[in-house]
């Protein structure tokens, strides 16, 4: 490619699915940053087969993971993808095109398909998906918590083709996931002073099963729409929960 491009990643025992994310880009990008945080499974051991620039950051925080990784990257281009993911040679196209151009764009907005329990999910609410991937190093930095996102300063671009996504290996790891993200965005709200509201806590996941469900169309993805959409409705309940459980705590402390 042209213009000379970074990829990057952050990892935590991704050893099942980075593989295929570091396979996708290893010979296209002209650099691969891969920021571990000391995975107990075989991560390590693979990344190192496709990437000198690996590294270990520990924090719990995904902000200051991610933003340490963008760091690391030495060209004006870059991008980030994680290790369920995959790019297909029509996004590796698609871009060496753009970038060739040395467009006006600061970053592109990329699309994303989803692959659960064995089928591309088309409808509810992980369709469709897009957010910021590719942009310039010195107009973008990372913003937020547990659903830390790119943010650009200046002009955003949209690409026509798209990456893949394989966001869990099976249900177990879903359940376990949701109960992780829960936990953690409770917590952003109990940071925030956020409190605890019955109604966020009941009607929530109701109007996630409507507008995702019903309206958004999500039960002609079948079985996996379905458990993708109690899945959904579990996790809105838990965040919920769990900052109501966070104050009783927060509350018992301060009564010794």
């Amino acid at each position: 490619m042209g213009t000379p491009i970074s990829i990057y990643m952050i990892t935590f025992n991704n050893a099942t699915t980075i593989e295929r994310a570091l396979k996708s880009v290893t010979g296209w990008a002209d650099e691969v940053i891969v920021v571990d945080s000391h995975s107990t499974d075989n991560t390590a051991e693979i990344a190192s087969r496709y990437t000198e620039k690996f590294y270990q950051f520990d924090t719990t925080n995904l902000r200051d993971k991610y933003q340490f990784a963008q760091d690391k990257c030495s060209n004006e281009w870059v991008m980030f993808i994680d290790a369920d993911e995959w790019l297909t040679e029509g996004i590796k196209k698609e871009i060496g095109e753009v970038l060739s151009f040395n467009p006006l764009y600061d970053g592109f907005m990329v699309k994303r398909r989803n692959i659960y329990l064995g089928r591309e999910i088309r409808f509810g609410g992980w369709y469709p998906d897009h957010e910021i991937r590719l942009y310039r190093k010195d107009k973008g930095g990372w913003q937020g918590g547990i659903h830390a996102k790119v943010y650009v300063h200046g002009k955003i671009g949209r690409l026509k083709n798209y990456y893949m996504h394989t966001p869990y290996t099976d249900t177990s790891h879903q359940i376990r996931t949701i109960d992780r993200y829960a936990s953690a965005y409770a917590e952003d709200l109990f940071a925030a002073k956020r409190r605890f509201h019955l109604f966020n806590m009941f009607f929530r996941p109701v109007y996630r099963f409507f507008r995702d469900y019903i309206f958004k169309l999500g039960f002609l993805d079948g079985i996996p729409g379905m458990i993708i959409m109690a899945s959904t409705m579990y996790y809105v309940f838990m965040k919920h929960a769990k900052l109501w459980e966070m104050e009783k705590r927060d509350e018992k402390k301060g009564s010794f």
